[in-house]
């Protein structure tokens, strides 16, 4: 950074940075013994589902920005949330930064799951189309299409099972069970495509922050790569742009939740110009 703002009185690790600190690595931490000693997924349980998934559950909202996929995730994350947070909450106070945190955290995955109920529509619509009026032409040209892709599914024997089913009941001449087999099929890759994304991580926040610092130190210099100094402003813009061009190309193959990133700095741009308006900034 530059030598623009030193504050009487800075704390280098502030009360609200060092507990989201201490929660984050707590949460890390937890995923992996569960996952190896009791063989839980928390990631499942508390990161968040989509909202129309059989698996939401509303405090997932806010226990998904506590969890991480990797340790290089969290790293980055954690290294962030410092690097631009704590200057932040030194002039903010503790109060108004964790507002500001979590708003961006929540809002950011608001975003995400309005361009993924988009995204996903078609699929959706054609699923209950052929559950409300199936046939075996109907069922083939699901696959066909490629409205059945099970590229990202785990469990595929269920699915294997269920399509031996059919088929066995098909060539018996069973017609009628074997369509209502196929219903039970489409209907159970509903629930499962419904259930399958689940976001996790701090980055709608830390993106947040991130579009905060540029707003307020938009002259001050950051170091990419710890290398190429470039003002914040343009760090901001330039991170921006890095993030819709990944939404717009690869938001459904990457396995990034570019929207969510441009989400978190949506809402703090938002929430910034709110308390300016308001003259409580």
């Amino acid at each position: 950074m530059s030598d623009e703002y030193r504050p009487s009185g800075f704390n280098v690790l502030p009360t609200v940075i060092k507990n989201l600190l201490i929660i984050n690595g707590l949460f890390f931490l937890a995923t992996l013994v569960f996952e190896l000693k009791l063989h839980i997924d928390l990631t499942n349980i508390l990161g968040l589902h989509y909202f129309f998934s059989e698996e939401f559950r509303p405090y997932q909202l806010v226990t998904y920005m506590f969890m991480h996929g990797s340790f290089g995730h969290i790293f980055f994350n954690m290294f962030a949330l410092w690097m631009f947070g704590n200057i932040l909450e030194n002039v903010w106070g503790p109060k108004r930064f964790l507002i500001y945190y979590l708003v961006c955290g929540i809002g950011a995955i608001l975003l995400h799951y309005t361009i993924h109920y988009f995204e996903i529509q078609p699929t959706i619509t054609a699923l209950n189309n052929y559950i409300a009026d199936p046939s075996g032409d109907a069922f083939k040209y699901l696959f066909d299409k490629g409205t059945l892709d099970f590229s990202g599914i785990r469990d595929k024997n269920t699915f294997q099972d269920l399509l031996n089913n059919y088929q066995s009941l098909l060539a018996s001449g069973e017609t009628g069970k074997a369509l209502h087999a196929s219903v039970i099929f489409v209907e159970e890759y509903k629930r499962v495509f419904l259930n399958a994304p689940v976001v996790v991580g701090a980055s709608g926040s830390v993106f947040g922050l991130l579009l905060a610092f540029g707003m307020m130190f938009p002259d001050s210099k950051i170091y990419m790569y710890f290398l190429f100094p470039i003002k914040a402003k343009y760090f901001v813009i330039l991170y921006g742009a890095i993030e819709l061009f990944g939404a717009v190309n690869n938001s459904q193959t990457d396995n990034i939740a570019h929207y969510a990133h441009l989400g978190g700095m949506l809402f703090g741009f938002f929430l910034i110009k709110y308390w300016k308006k308001k003259r409580s900034f």
